[in-house]
């Protein structure tokens, strides 16, 4: 080719720049997972090629907390302090305010179907925060708190199956909105936890809803998943389909009551419970457990006073434990009436579903293809921190950065009324 031709040629194409999704958040942000068991800080920040990269970790052993909920203000703080000084000090970094996960009050999901009149005209961002509202409003019961109403799709009159119907004319705005809530003072234990702290709650977000952000892929989203998250103290579920959450519930079950059932049976204290569990528990019997003796210190006995019990016990205490949380599970899944709708994939995270046997008991009663989940998709997560039981916390991290959301650039929370008169004034201004 000579010099003429090349003159005639086009600019050779530069690489464009990378993006950053929309909705990311800049600079760095914090995350708070506060269970049962531990404590979790991280603080991360979305990069210039719109990934999330870990700047920052700190976990405590939780102390004043039950159940998910807050049972001493004072023990917590102090235990949520440790954490996020470790992950602060990580990152050098100091915070204000945290994305925490809601595992406590009794969270309840419901499915909504909302219709708003819009008369023929262009849908705005107006009318789609306002169908919202009117979600939450009635799906608003005395004593309880909307945590989450999330648009699962939209119908402009007859065309359904909208992701965003910004633009299009219509009769009629049609919504179907999941909404989770939870009781008014548990929500108000965890913010006066946090607050101790001297932090703020930027946005609570269901535990289970986490999980399954840091752990499925985007098919099993979209042909049908189920995650179980096994915590410390309460199983967390998520069904989705179609690309959407349609269900969560939480189950007050969890690895603790395990360690609970092995401690009261054999007659030993919590902290050896749990290291027996750990070390030698299966939720599934082998020919040489009969054989295989465990030392087992008894409550109240000086330490040189031990008791052998072989291995078959402690398999035989798992057993029926994990079988019943198991079973309630899907109990849970057939009571909703979205039996069919995961297809069948199951995806456990938690750090309950690492006990050996879990996985193959999980398929065998739940009659499902099952995984174990950890977190993908994270930068300079440590090793010792990227298996599942860091699922909710690398999932609380993705959420507060933006992914996983639809209509990002929405608030939903702009002038949201708050207790029942408000709303009654909110909603009569709105029609009349």
């Amino acid at each position: 080719m000579n010099d003429l031709s090349r003159r005639f040629l086009p600019p050779a194409a530069e690489p464009p720049a990378p993006q950053r999704p929309r909705g990311a958040r800049s600079g760095p942000f914090g995350v708070l997972d506060i269970g049962s068991t531990k404590i979790a800080c991280l603080i991360g920040r979305m990069e210039s090629d719109g990934a999330l990269r870990v700047l920052g970790f700190g976990w405590r052993k939780s102390q004043g907390v039950r159940g998910g909920g807050i049972t001493d203000l004072e023990e917590a703080e102090r235990a949520i302090r440790g954490a996020v000084a470790d992950a602060e000090n990580m990152a050098d970094t100091q915070l204000r305010s945290v994305t925490a996960n809601l595992s406590c009050g009794q969270p309840e999901s419901r499915l909504f179907n909302v219709q708003w009149p819009v008369g023929g005209r262009a849908v705005g961002v107006q009318d789609i925060r306002r169908v919202v509202q009117e979600g939450r409003a009635r799906a608003y019961v005395e004593g309880r708190e909307t945590i989450h109403a999330l648009p699962l799709a939209f119908a402009a009159d007859d065309t359904t199956g909208i992701a965003d119907p910004r633009g299009l004319h219509c009769e009629t705005l049609t919504a179907r909105l999941h909404v989770l809530d939870a009781t008014e003072t548990a929500l108000r234990n965890l913010s006066a936890s946090i607050a101790r702290a001297d932090l703020d709650i930027a946005e609570l977000v269901s535990a289970p809803l986490a999980a399954a952000q840091a752990t499925l892929v985007e098919d099993e989203r979209e042909l049908g998943a189920t995650l179980i998250d096994m915590g410390g103290g309460t199983t967390g579920i998520a069904v989705f389909a179609e690309g959407q959450l349609l269900h969560t519930a939480q189950l007050p079950v969890g690895g603790i009551h395990v360690t609970n059932d092995i401690a009261r049976l054999l007659s030993t204290t919590l902290a050896h419970a749990e290291r027996l569990k750990t070390l030698y528990g299966n939720a599934q019997a082998s020919p040489d457990d009969e054989r295989e003796m465990l030392p087992v210190p008894l409550v109240g006995e000086d330490e040189h006073h031990i008791a052998k019990v072989p291995r078959s016990m402690v398999v035989s205490i798992i057993r029926p434990r994990l079988e019943e949380t198991f079973e309630m599970v899907k109990e849970r899944i057939e009571g909703s009436g979205l039996a069919r709708a995961p297809g069948a994939r199951v995806v456990l995270t938690g750090g309950a579903c690492q006990l050996a046997g879990a996985r193959e008991m999980a398929a065998r009663i739940l009659g499902r293809q099952v995984r174990i989940g950890r977190p993908i998709g994270l930068r300079g997560l440590p090793d010792a921190v990227a298996g599942p039981a860091s699922a909710t916390a690398a999932g609380l991290l993705a959420w507060a950065a933006g992914e996983g959301r639809g209509l990002t650039d929405i608030d939903f929370e702009a002038e949201r009324p708050r207790g029942p008169l408000r709303r009654l004034f909110a909603f009569l201004r709105e029609r009349l």
